[in-house]
């Protein structure tokens, strides 16, 4: 049971960590929104390379899905942070400019996370491509409609609708990875959480504080992806269970 002192750290009065956390938890959301448009947008490149492209793109694709599968995201996110600040210092060298060169916190992360994003909901929009059912295409082929309008029509509205719960779930697994940000600096929920609980000591409540900050985070994505796929699957006919 929270004493009136707790109640007093969590207030957003001049003695209490509210606000500042609230920014926190805004920075979280934006920085995890960025990542994972990022991600969208490659995942959807890679799959038309996996599905449509040559065999030196489906190569392409299959390495870059490997290669963000199976490193760890905060090796990433150190690659783009610390390597990135490195590069750039390497760079400015040879061009004879003066450092010190510092990468953004908040553009390292949301890069890093959107990459490795991607290469999972690569594998979304793939899953949900062969869900269209095949005599759905060649009727529409058969009718006159040309490759644009066929994607703008007929594969893009069905893929979407299917590929919904992926990209809810890829959305939930990017809030949980932008904790990893805090490593760059970047002022977000991991980050502020932890600076409160050392500057109190009084980490388990903090820390507690933070968990249930990402719960609500979580729960009200979870509430609008199940709107938006309601909302989406209106008038299509559902499989009983």
């Amino acid at each position: 049971m929270l004493t009136q002192i707790d109640w007093q750290l969590i207030g957003f009065g001049d003695e209490g960590w509210g606000g500042v956390l609230l920014n926190a938890a805004t920075v979280t959301v934006t920085v995890s929104l960025c990542a994972w448009l990022l991600g969208a947008i490659l995942g959807s490149l890679l799959c038309w390379m996996q599905i449509a492209g040559s065999r030196w793109q489906q190569r392409l694709a299959a390495g870059y899905i490997t290669v963000f599968r199976g490193v760890p995201e905060l090796l990433v996110i150190y690659l783009f942070y610390f390597g990135g600040r490195q590069v750039l210092s390497s760079i400015g060298s040879a061009l004879g400019l003066q450092g010190p060169f510092e990468v953004n916190g908040f553009i390292a992360g949301a890069i890093a996370i959107g990459l490795i994003s991607g290469a999972y909901q690569s594998g979304v929009f793939r899953g949900a491509f062969f869900a269209i059912p095949g005599g759905t295409l060649e009727a529409a082929t058969v009718t006159g409609m040309g490759r644009l309008m066929l994607f703008r029509r007929m594969i893009v509205p069905q893929a979407l609708r299917t590929a919904l719960p992926g990209m809810g779930n890829q959305w939930q697994s990017v809030i949980k990875e932008s904790a990893l940000v805090s490593v760059t600096g970047l002022v977000e929920t991991m980050n502020q959480i932890s600076t409160a609980a050392n500057s109190t000591q009084m980490s388990f409540f903090f820390y507690s504080v933070g968990a249930v900050i990402y719960l609500i985070i979580t729960t009200c994505s979870d509430w609008l992806f199940r709107a938006v796929e309601k909302f989406a699957m209106r008038g299509q006919p559902r499989t009983p269970i």
